[in-house]
C-alpha cells in the first residue's frame, strides 16, 4: 500500500509524450466531467470574487487549461455579473489547444494557446492554475510561484488537491461509478498521491522566496486546497 507520508514522484500516464491525441482527448473529456460533479471551479470562481471586488473588468491566464472548462466557466461567471473578462489559457501540450476550442461555445472569447506560461508577451491581472501544481516538480513549482508573483499586476491562485488518505482510497470508487478512462482512474489517484497537504505550503512559498505571511493557504470542500496571493 502506498504512503501518503511524502508526495509521490511517480510520472502520471497522461503526461507521457508518446500518448496518442485520441487517447489524451478521451482523458481530458473525462477529467472535465469528473471536475464537473467535485465542483473544481469552485475556488477559482470564489478567488476572483474577492479578488475582483468592484472592479468591472479584469485579464486572467489561465496556466495549464487541458480542456478548457476552468476558462468556461470564468467566462459563464463574469457574464452573469456584466464584468468584462480578457480570458487567455496556455498549455505545453498542443493536443489541448484544438481539443478546448472544440469544446467551446461559440460566443465565449477565449484564447487557448500553445506554449510556456512564461513566454507569454502580455501582462495579466490574475494569473491562476487549477490541478496544475502536483503535475509539477517542486523546482518547476518554485518557478512557477515566482513568475507569478512577480508577472501578475493583482494576484494569483495555485488551484489543487488535497494529499488526503479519504480522498486517496475513494477517488477510485468515484471514478469507477462514473465509468471514466482507465488513465483517469489511475492517474486521478496518483494525482492526490503527488499532491500537497496544508501545513507543507509555507515551505514551498518560502523556499520559492515569497513571504508565507502574504499567502492565504485554504481548504475548500472537497479535498481541494486553494493557494491564493491577493496584493494589496
Amino acid at each position: 500500500m502506498r504512503s501518503l507520508a511524502t508526495r509521490s514522484l511517480q510520472e502520471e500516464q497522461m503526461d507521457a509524450a508518446e500518448l496518442d491525441v485520441g487517447t489524451y482527448g478521451r482523458v481530458l473529456h473525462d477529467l472535465a466531467r469528473v471536475n464537473r460533479w467535485t465542483l473544481t471551479t469552485r475556488p477559482t470562481l470564489a478567488f476572483l470574487s474577492r479578488a475582483i471586488g468592484d472592479a468591472r473588468s479584469f485579464s486572467i491566464l489561465d496556466v495549464g487549461f487541458g480542456h478548457g472548462d476552468m476558462l468556461r466557466a470564468v467566462a459563464r461567471w463574469s457574464a452573469r455579473r456584466g464584468i468584462e473578462a480578457r480570458m487567455v489559457g496556455v498549455d505545453l501540450n498542443p493536443a489541448s489547444e484544438g481539443l478546448a476550442r472544440a469544446a467551446t461555445q461559440p460566443g465565449l472569447a477565449i484564447d487557448y494557446r500553445t506554449g510556456d506560461y512564461a513566454d507569454q508577451p502580455e501582462q495579466f491581472d490574475f494569473i491562476v492554475s487549477s490541478q496544475v501544481a502536483h503535475h509539477m516538480s517542486d523546482d518547476q513549482l518554485g518557478h512557477f510561484l515566482r513568475h507569478m508573483e512577480h508577472a501578475s499586476r493583482r494576484g494569483w491562485l495555485v488551484s489543487d488537491l488535497h494529499r488526503h488518505a479519504f480522498a486517496y482510497h475513494g477517488f477510485p470508487l468515484l471514478a469507477r461509478m462514473m465509468g471514466v478512462h482507465r488513465i483517469v482512474r489511475e492517474d486521478g489517484q496518483l494525482s492526490i498521491a503527488r499532491s500537497h497537504r496544508p501545513d507543507e505550503w509555507p515551505e514551498i512559498l518560502a523556499r520559492s522566496g515569497l513571504d508565507p505571511g502574504a499567502v492565504r493557504i485554504a481548504r475548500r470542500f472537497p479535498f481541494r486546497l486553494a493557494v491564493e496571493r491577493i496584493f494589496a
